[in-house]
Formats: structure tokens, sequence, C-alpha cells
């Protein structure tokens, strides 16, 4: 096994590290697959409240999918020659949505600390992070157009999360756009500087993980299960969530806590 792939959790932090920057931390089939099972052990770990995903170095943040090993495999242009490249073509579509957390139900939050270039899927894993940072030198892009690929993990996405015109230009164009070009149009919610990076995302890590695990994952939930529904649907769903966040322990804690001037103890229950 590799360290292509860190996975670390400290103080109720998960942190997922792309770490091959001599090759702009491109994912190969044995990052894909890691990557699938840190999202699983982070959903699955009670004691984790939130993760930090982001690369190693300053050259790039990645690059996507590693165009030497994972599209030769999925275009039948190349063998599965090892271990990884077996498990990965096991069952390629399901280990990719969740390691793109495309097709993987996590309520749990994601912050992205984009510490360099992000194309093609290297923007796509932006979509389903819930708090984004970047670099000032961050650049951003669907550049699988011009390579005569599909951008599948951005077609439902990207143009409901920022204006149709803009999702468009970035998808049918491939051209690349700047971190403050990603934060004027809403798809980063700061740019800050490098050696800053880490620290806001900490920082932000650490006020979500001191309130309540269950109100954060709920709240998530509805987000994402209200999408496109009409308003009397989603407020259904809302009450539904409600109800769930109001009888746990840390719903009483909360407020009790509130009234006696005290720090809260969240026991995500």
């Amino acid at each position: 096994m590799s360290d292509d792939l860190l996975y670390e959790k400290k103080d109720g932090v998960a942190y997922i590290t792309f770490n091959r920057p001599e090759k702009r931390n491109a994912i190969t089939p044995e990052m894909m697959v890691r990557l699938a099972e840190a999202w699983q052990d982070y959903r699955d770990d009670d004691e984790m409240r939130c993760a930090i995903l982001t690369g190693a170095g300053d050259k790039s943040f990645t690059a996507g999918a590693d165009l030497t090993t994972v599209i030769p495999l999925l275009t039948k242009a190349k063998a599965p020659e090892n271990e990884w490249e077996e498990k990965f073509m096991s069952d390629p579509m399901g280990i990719g949505g969740i390691a793109l957390l495309t097709d993987f139900e996590l309520y749990k939050p994601v912050i992205v600390a984009v510490n360099g270039p992000a194309l093609g899927g290297g923007t796509e894993i932006l979509h389903p992070c819930d708090i984004r940072l970047a670099a000032p030198h961050a650049v951003f892009g669907l550049t699988e157009v011009k390579r005569a690929l599909f951008p599948g993990a951005s077609i439902a996405r990207l143009p409901r999360m920022i204006p149709y015109c803009k999702a468009m230009e970035i998808l049918l164009t491939g051209e690349p756009m700047t971190a403050e070009e990603a934060y004027r149009i809403g798809l980063i919610n700061y740019v800050v500087p490098g050696e800053q990076l880490m620290d806001k995302a900490r920082e932000f890590a650490e006020k979500i993980a001191e309130n309540g695990p269950v109100s954060v994952r709920k709240i998530k939930e509805g987000v994402i299960r209200t999408s496109g529904l009409t308003l009397p649907e989603a407020r259904k769903i809302e009450k539904e969530l409600a109800r769930e966040v109001g009888k746990t322990e840390d719903a009483r804690e909360g407020p009790r806590a509130f009234m006696e001037k005290r720090k809260p103890v969240y026991k995500g229950r």
C-alpha cells in the first residue's frame, strides 16, 4: 500500500490528503479505492464530526483521475495490471461514486482546502463539499470537453450551484478560471493566503465540531433531500427532521447549557 492518499483522524476531524504532488496529485486506481474506504470510515465513525479534504504541496490540489491509469481502464484501452486496478475495475462506477461523493449518502460536513490548480476532476470533487476554501493561485475548470471526455460529476450539480450561463460557459469551453473568479461566481467561499489555508479549514472544522452533531447531520441531510422539491414537499422533510432532532438528548443539553452559562457537552444522541 502506498502513501499516495493519507487518511488521519484527530480531535473529531478527519483529514484526507491527496499525497502525490510529483504527479499533480492525480488520482490512481489505488487512491480511488482508498478514498472510497476513507469516506465510508468517516461516515461510520461517530467520533468524527467534520472532514477536511486537501492536497499535498502547493503545485496542485488534484488533477482528477490519472489519465495514464484510471481513464484507460475505464475506456478499456488498458487491462488491470495489479490488485488495486482489479479491485477498482470490479465496480468502477460504485467505487468512483463513493470516492468522488457523487453517489454516496454522506450527511456529515466536508470542508475542502484547495491548495493549487484543481482542473477536471479536481473541480468536480468540490461540488459535494460543503465549505470550499482556496489559495490565491488555485485554478478551477472542467477541462474534460477538451479531451473529448464527459464531466460526469458536474452536469447535474454545477448549474444548481451557480448561474446557468456561467455553468454552461465552464462546461462547454473547458477554459480555466482563477480563484478570484470562482469566488465571484459563488463556486468557493473564500480565497485564503496559502500559508493560512489549513488553519482556516481547521477553524471552520472546529466551529462545526462544537455544534450538536445530530443537528449538523440533519441540517445537511435536509438540504440534500429537499433539493429540487416543491415547497410543500420540502416542508414535510423539514418537519420530519426537526422532530428527530427535537427528540435527542443534545436538544435538551443545548438550551440547558445556555441557561447555566456553560459550554454544552454534546453526545450525538
